[in-house]
């Protein structure tokens, strides 16, 4: 029981936010199976498309640079999609009640799950990156164009995870944010990851076009690549941003919705 002759302090933003993202950490740390597939199956889709479908699709032998930054895409995709089910946990079993009663910023939790997976994600795209190297993928860039490249990947980790965040708020149990978050990772195949938009039928061609996926690969390769960027560097960060600061919103608000309920 609390003395009223002693207030409980709260903690501060930065102390809580170091916690929750330690506590995330360490639950990623106890999951390693699904560490392990979010690195894999990029890699295993990287080495599917360059050896079965390269051939056929250039049969000069530079498919493998042309694949990498969708792949890359592909990697962050998964890595991100399980913070859907992880926050959609976090909304059910309880412990955000027990969060509650204590002097806390409760929605910390949630920024706690963004930080967690932003580093697990980059680690993860570097482990892809390098083995792309190994099996041929070789990059023009110079330093600030890797500083550029790796900014984008990590605005649209960052983007992807906040929505999948949200996506896990607004579901009603996990598996049923496993279901949608999954929907969301069919993007990169409807775009320019795998093969030019214009080989595509003219009516699938406007989708690959004009979502917010191929501007981004678009970027990271002509940054990575040399191939001509255009307007993509600008369509890429309106997406993310636009993208970001609406699941951001629906975050706060969902969370708030939730939480009032209890």
């Amino acid at each position: 029981m609390t003395n009223p002759q002693y207030p409980v302090k709260s903690a501060s933003f930065v102390t809580t936010n170091a916690v929750f993202i330690g506590r995330a950490i360490r639950l990623s740390m106890r999951n390693p199976e699904a560490l392990l597939m979010a690195i894999m199956l990029p890699i295993m889709l990287l080495l599917l498309f360059t050896y079965v479908f390269g051939g056929a699709i250039d049969p000069v032998g530079n498919y493998v640079n042309y694949v990498v930054p969708g792949i890359i895409l592909l990697c962050a995709g998964f890595g991100s999609s399980s913070t859907a089910v992880s926050v959609a946990e976090d909304m059910t079993n309880g412990i955000i009640d027990r969060f509650r009663t204590m002097p806390i910023h409760s929605l910390s939790v949630i920024t706690g799950h963004v930080a967690a997976s932003l580093a697990r994600n980059l680690l993860a795209t570097g482990i892809v990156i390098g083995a792309a190297m190994l099996i041929g993928f070789r990059p023009s860039a110079n330093g600030w164009e890797w500083l550029g490249a790796l900014g984008v990947i990590t605005l649209f980790i960052l983007t992807f995870t906040w929505l999948f965040a949200a996506i896990g708020l607004l579901s009603g149990s996990p598996a049923a944010a496993s279901g949608y978050g999954f929907a969301l990772l069919f993007l990169p195949y409807l775009s320019s990851a795998f093969v030019p938009t214009g080989t595509m039928p003219v009516w699938l061609r406007g989708v690959a076009d004009h979502q917010p996926i191929t501007p981004v690969i678009e970027t990271i390769r002509g940054l990575l690549t040399g191939t001509p960027i255009q307007h993509s560097a600008w369509i890429a960060s309106l997406w993310c941003l636009a993208i970001l600061l609406l699941s951001i919103v629906l975050c706060v608000w969902a969370f708030r919705r939730k939480a009032a309920r209890r």
